[in-house]
Formats: C-alpha cells, structure tokens, sequence
C-alpha cells in the first residue's frame, strides 16, 4: 500500500460511500421490511430496483460524457448519489423507497467505470490489478467495518439514521475528489454510435453475461443473508454485526488477492477460477448451512468470490471496449449491479413458494455455472 498513488484515495471513499449505499440493505433488511409493512421478499425489491437505476446511470453516461472532464462528471455522480441516500432516509413508504433507490442507484456503475477509466491513465505499468483493486478496497472495507456496524446501530437505534449519515457521506466524498483528485482530459470522442461500436464483438458480451450470472449466483445467498444465518443456521440476531463483519471481510481479502493475482497472471483466469469457487461454495451452502460452523465459513468463502471477481473483470471491460471505454467500463458495474437484482429475485423466489431460506443459494448454483462456462468461452476467445 505505500507505493500506492495518493491521488487514488478520492476513488476509494467514493466506492466506500456506493458500497454503504447498496450493502447497507442486506444486513437491515427485516427492519426496512417490518418499516414499511411488507413482507421481506418485498422488500429485495428495494434491492432490485437499485440495479435499474445503475442501469439507468450507465446508459445516460454515453449522452452526458462527451468532452466532459471525468472529474467533473464524478462530482455530479456523487452528488445524485448524496440525494438519492438522503431520500431513503426519510422514505416514509414502499413507493418511495423504491424511488430513493432508484436515484441511490444511477451513479454507482458510471463512478466505478470511469474511475477506472482515470486509474488507467494514472496506474503505473503492470499495476493496473493493485491500482484497481485499490479503489475497490472502498467498498471492501464498507462491507469489513461501516455495514456490520451500521447493522448493529440499525437494531439499536433506526435504520432511518444509517442512511442519513450514508447519504452525508457524500458531502465528504464531494470535497476529496474537488481537493485530492487531479484533472483529467476527457475520453476520446468520436460519435455517440461510435460508442457502441465495440458492442458488435461477441467478446465483451460474454464477458459482461458472465459478470451478471457470477453476481446474479452469489446474491442469491448475500440477499437473505441475514434470514439465512438466522433461521437456517440459527444465529441470534443479535450476532448479526459479527456475522456481516466475517462477510466483508471476505469481501475485503477476495479484491486484495485477485487484485495482485490479476498483475501476475491474467484477469481472465482470476476470474474463471473464482467462478468456478463460488459454484462449489453456494451448492455446499444449500447442504450444510444448518451447521453453524460450516455456514459462517461458507458465507466467507462467497462472500470472497464476489469481490475477487470485481477487480479483474473491471480491467477485462475496459481491454475490451477500445473506442467506448467510458460507456464500456460504466457497462461492467451494470452488469454487476444487474445480476445483484436477478439474484435478489431468484433467490426469493423459492421462499416465496414456501421452501426453507437454505434454498436461495441453491438458485445461485445454476448461475454460477453457466458463468463459469462463459468465462472459460472468454478467455479463449480474447487476445489481450
């Protein structure tokens, strides 16, 4: 960490504010459903309808970036995301919570891939992997200290405070980038078609289907989180912060390793391999999540998967996006953020049909797999 560039430090509170942001929600989500009267399925809808809004966000990228500074368009992506935050605070019901998640959700994916896009021109040769996973680290350490905290003053005090201070945050966050981030040229650009033109190769749709099934996998266990450790595994709720600190710290490891496996292999088999983890690690979890001991282990181990396979796919992205690499790298976090809502989905899905909370990671398996096939499909296919 101490050959790090000190300029990176804004990227990083900027992915520690998204990651409170989105994360937040999985460890408080009884208290936001009994809140607003719905029934907990319901309310992974809060989940899902912050991946429209990345959605959103990542397309308006390819309209509102031309010849703009990337400084300048990460300031107004943080300050959407101050207003969004501090809405859901004060969300009084399902309507409007779902509207304030919304809003929450359209800088998340553009932030990380044009913070990206700026790491590329400043990571210093070879290092692309560290420098990446650097500004990732933000989110990992939300997930290791500010979640599992949050989730403790949550059943303490409101879950209406926890997105209060979350959503002030982005004040902070706001006056880092104005004094520690550097100017930057805007990205090349030729035409707004010209954008998509990478779009017409097979090669990036492989690699972001993928990105969407391996998150769509593991969110399928990460969504219920919190019911699963407690009426499958039979934690008190109240070990709940612990709980969630073991999952970040996963989260925390998984992008410190792949990070520095990514300079010294390749991403491409980084994140094939931990594809093909995260498979075995979710149909375990199916079986074996009534042992106490075996579940917290499991909930590490996926929990890893999902952040190790974050750093390397985002430098994948932009390898392969030549000519639309703001709209390409916005694309990645989109595609992460997608399959987090199909996995909050499919992952309700039997528990709505009356099946046991074990059974939200056994929908992920399937996902899991046919990520890991496409994965394998990419990495042949692609010539770095």
């Amino acid at each position: 960490m101490i050959n790090i560039n000190k300029n990176l430090i804004p990227l990083a509170l900027g992915t520690f504010g998204l990651g409170m942001s989105e994360f937040v929600m999985m460890g408080i989500l009884p208290d936001i459903a009994n809140s607003m009267n719905v029934s907990i399925p319901t309310a992974g809808h809060f989940i899902s309808i912050y991946a429209i809004g990345v959605i959103f966000g990542a397309i308006s990228m390819a309209f509102l970036s031309k010849n703009k500074p990337l400084k300048t368009l990460l300031l107004g992506l943080i300050a959407v995301y101050t207003i969004g935050n501090l809405l859901t605070s004060i969300a009084m019901n399902y309507e409007i919570m779902n509207l304030a998640r919304f809003i929450a959700g359209i800088p998340h994916g553009s932030f990380f891939g044009i913070g990206v896009v700026a790491i590329k021109q400043m990571a210093e040769k070879g290092h692309d992997g560290r420098d990446v996973a650097f500004m990732v680290a933000g989110m990992t350490i939300a997930n290791l200290i500010g979640i599992p905290l949050a989730t403790f003053l949550s059943h303490i005090t409101s879950w209406r405070i926890i997105y209060f201070f979350v959503g002030i945050l982005g004040i902070i966050i706001f006056t880092a980038i104005v004094k520690l981030l550097p100017q930057f040229e805007p990205m090349p650009y030729t035409d707004f078609k010209g954008q998509f033109k990478f779009l017409k190769s097979i090669t990036p749709w492989l690699l972001l289907i993928a990105i969407t099934m391996g998150n769509s996998a593991l969110f399928c266990e990460l969504s219920y989180i919190n019911p699963l450790l407690t009426k499958v595994s039979g934690f008190a709720p109240k070990y709940m912060s612990i709980l969630m600190f073991v999952s970040g710290l996963g989260m925390y490891l998984g992008n410190l390793f792949a990070g520095k496996l990514s300079d010294k292999y390749t991403p491409a088999k980084v994140s094939e391999f931990t594809q093909l983890t995260s498979f075995f690690a979710l149909l375990l979890f199916f079986f074996f999540a009534k042992i106490p001991i075996v579940a917290v282990i499991l909930v590490f181990v996926c929990s890893f998967c999902l952040f190790a396979l974050s750093a390397p796919q985002q430098i994948l992205i932009v390898e392969v996006s030549k000519g639309g690499e703001v709209l390409g790298s916005s694309l990645a976090p989109l595609a992460f953020t997608l399959g987090n809502a199909i996995g909050a989905v499919a992952g309700g899905l039997p528990i709505e049909h009356g099946l046991g909370y074990e059974f939200a990671p056994l929908a992920g398996v399937v996902f899991a797999f046919i990520g890991f096939i496409l994965l394998e499909i990419f990495r042949r296919k692609f010539k770095p």
